[in-house]
């Protein structure tokens, strides 16, 4: 679990619906599972979100409602309409995610007319012209198995009350919105645009970021393929660096806020001396800095390699030479290009050995296809989402926390970002595998 989860009341965690299920799941008739266990979720189920008492705190008892199928349904199966949206940028389980979502709604349940939205929120925009997709299981029959896309992405903010305009023009019951914490933010905003125009259309989220940064979710899909591709980087740097005189093995990873790609790939594969990251802040100069500390170690080692989020060490940069998004938020820095340069300029002038070695992987992990463990991981996400949606509940997302699937409500989702504590116990594991000294000069 995230170790910065701020405490959570009762209240906080109630989920809006849409209105009394009164029809009778179909899924007891629809498949042969539930027709032996069908396996219903009592209303009132839940998982604690805080398990454990901290020193001077009281466990409220809040729950996360538990995920899966109810007894009653709010919509009638034959006569909804459903949409899905992939928004933001991409993450490997994205086209393995949209086919279980689509399976799970045609086979289990009976849904005929599921729709495709292209380019995210674009696609709800008429300006942009961009056709809808009809999604049915032949459409989405080998998409698990690519990387990528299939419906397609597109970053900054759309006009709400358009969208929900468009959601009305297309009669569209539940929209089921899959994104990182932006889209989670739109997410709740189109949910209470809709319930202020009284509309009855079901909002459904399932968290995406490969950065694993959502608050209250466990851990995001694509987040274990991107750490297992992430050491194929980190062992050619180590190739590279152990091969030539004086080398450094620069790699850097995704993370714009938090660092836990960084720190799971590093302790996934034991060759990284220096792991960066935006929790942590680090000197480059100065006795106790980076710089000095990597000059101790290739006289001492004769190699080295560094792992940077690509967030981390913003501080060496300006917001005029950061700029902004086309949402308007401010940009990254490129701190792996900055420390290639620092790191070069400080060797030639000292007249030390260098062969420095840059790696950035950062676009090919994002967009392969998922690993086997993240596509069992997004069908159960799907699954989880689907029957949530088919009870009629809205402007929520499906979590995975306490080892079960769960409902969190946007408001409580947004309210925070899951970070790497630097006091907390992933960290310390990482400082104990590297050997990394803090890296800042003392005052």
């Amino acid at each position: 679990m995230s170790e910065n989860a701020p405490l959570v009341s009762p209240e906080q965690t109630r989920i809006k619906t849409l209105g009394p299920a009164r029809i009778p799941n179909p899924i007891a008739r629809n498949s042969p599972a539930h027709q032996q266990h069908p396996g219903f979720i009592p209303e009132g189920e839940g998982v604690f979100v805080d398990p454990f008492r901290r020193p001077g705190e009281e466990n409220t008892g809040a729950c996360f409602e538990h995920a899966g199928p109810r007894e009653y349904i709010y919509f009638d199966p034959s006569k909804l309409k459903a949409a899905i949206v992939t928004c933001g940028g991409m993450c490997p389980g994205l086209n393995s995610l949209v086919r279980s979502i689509v399976l799970q709604l045609h086979y289990i349940y009976g849904v005929r007319n599921i729709i495709g939205i292209r380019y995210g929120l674009q696609g709800f925009i008429p300006e942009y012209g961009h056709p809808l997709v009809d999604l049915t299981p032949e459409t989405v029959q080998n998409i698990h198995g690519r990387g990528g896309s299939f419906l397609g992405m597109s970053r900054g903010a759309q006009p709400i009350d358009q969208v929900v305009d468009a959601l009305e023009r297309l009669n569209i019951g539940v929209l089921f919105m899959i994104g990182g914490d932006g889209t989670l933010r739109a997410a709740k905003a189109i949910a209470a645009e809709i319930e202020n125009r009284g509309v009855k259309t079901g909002v459904v989220a399932i968290p995406k970021t490969i950065d694993n940064d959502i608050g209250f979710v466990e851990r995001t899909f694509g987040f274990q393929t991107a750490v297992e591709a992430a050491t194929h980087a980190i062992l050619g740097a180590h190739n590279e660096a152990t091969g030539a005189p004086g080398g450094v093995g620069l790699v850097k990873l995704m993370g714009r806020y938090s660092g836990f790609v960084a720190a799971y790939a590093t302790l996934a594969l034991s060759d990284v001396n220096y792991c960066l990251i935006p929790e942590v802040d680090f000197d480059l100069d100065g006795p106790q800095g980076l710089l000095a500390s990597l000059e101790e170690r290739l006289e001492r080692r004769g190699h080295a390699v560094i792992m940077v989020a690509e967030g981390a060490g913003q501080k060496y940069f300006t917001d005029e030479e950061r700029g902004t998004d086309a949402s308007g938020n401010l940009l990254l820095g490129d701190i792996g290009h900055y420390l290639k340069e620092r790191i070069t300029a400080h060797f030639k002038k000292r007249g030390k050995p260098l062969t420095l070695k840059y790696i950035d992987p950062s676009y090919i992990i994002r967009s392969m296809p998922a690993n086997s463990n993240d596509r069992v991981y997004t069908g159960f996400l799907a699954h989880s989402a689907v029957h949530a949606a088919m009870a009629g509940k809205t402007d929520m997302m499906v979590s995975l926390w306490g080892n079960h699937n769960v409902h969190v409500p946007l408001e409580l989702a947004t309210s925070y970002r899951a970070q790497v504590d630097p006091a907390g116990g992933l960290w310390r594991a990482v400082r104990e595998a590297t050997g990394q000294p803090p890296l800042v000069n003392q005052a």
